[in-house]
């Protein structure tokens, strides 16, 4: 498989709009009808099903981890793989199955950096959830999540290919929480626990 095959592969999981169709499992609302309006596990929580959520969280990173492994399996280069995993990602945000218009990516782009490297998911990973934990702003955790995602690939991985797709990862993950930046600074992001009709 060529790095086209590859990037196409990825692009095509990544698409897979696991909030929609674990919501039409449920027989919930479809998430692009009601708070944010984003097909993601965050609100997707918002329905009130939990397992639901979790299941669309699950599912959005797995398929960013399994265009990674795939990837690897069928022997892609450094630079095959790294695609393939950034393509998983932006698929996750303009998909092809919902006219491309996704979610902000959050899981997917976790599901990327631990089919990458298994200590950069555990990181990042721990950085996100130190900031959610004491801010209780989830996008505030993306938002840190993103900012140190390139520095801790840097640090473990070195240079190359696989940290120019954690840096572009990086930059789309916080273009995409802007304006949850803005609401933060405003102080109309709801914080995590609080009942509220959209982000």
């Amino acid at each position: 498989m060529n790095t086209l095959g590859f990037a196409l592969l990825g692009y095509l999981l990544g698409s897979i709009p696991f909030a929609v169709v674990t919501s039409r499992l449920f027989g919930l609302a479809d998430p692009r009808s009601y708070g944010s309006g984003n097909p993601g596990a965050t609100n997707v929580l918002r329905s009130g099903n939990k397992l639901a959520a979790l299941l669309t969280l699950l599912g959005d990173a797995a398929k960013g981890w399994l265009a990674v492994f795939l990837a690897q399996q069928f022997g892609g280069q450094p630079q095959d793989v790294a695609i393939a995993g950034f393509a998983a990602f932006f698929g996750h945000l303009h998909p092809l199955f919902l006219k491309f218009k996704g979610g902000k990516g959050v899981a997917t782009a976790a599901g990327v950096l631990f089919g990458f490297s298994l200590w950069l998911g555990l990181a990042v990973l721990a950085v996100w959830a130190g900031v959610v934990w004491f801010f209780r702003y989830s996008s505030l955790g993306a938002i840190a999540a993103a900012i140190t995602a390139p520095l801790i690939a840097m640090v473990l991985l070195g240079g190359g290919d696989t940290l120019t797709a954690v840096f572009c990862i990086a930059l789309l993950l916080f273009w995409r929480h802007s304006e949850n930046l803005q609401r933060i600074r405003a102080g109309t992001e709801p914080r995590i626990g609080e009942k509220k009709s959209a982000e």
